[in-house]
């Protein structure tokens, strides 16, 4: 999985970001469940690249709502 740019999720329409915010939540459960059984995760890097993506996606998400939030009174 490669790292999803800011450019790329403001692009997303908001159905495709929580379906990849969804996705990545649970790779990421299983890449920690692999680690917590004691077992050598085939990437190391991946659990890092997950949480990164999952922390953008949120940050355009919440940018989103803070927008919407503001534009009404």
């Amino acid at each position: 999985m490669t790292l999803l740019r800011m450019k790329e999720l403001r692009a997303l329409p908001e159905e495709e970001l929580r379906r990849k915010i969804s996705d990545a939540e649970n790779d990421l459960l299983r890449e920690r469940g692999i680690a917590a059984m004691g077992g050598a995760p085939p990437s190391p890097g991946r659990m890092r690249a997950l949480r990164t993506n999952v922390a953008r996606a949120l940050t355009v998400l919440s940018e989103r709502q803070n927008a919407a939030a503001g534009e009404s009174p």
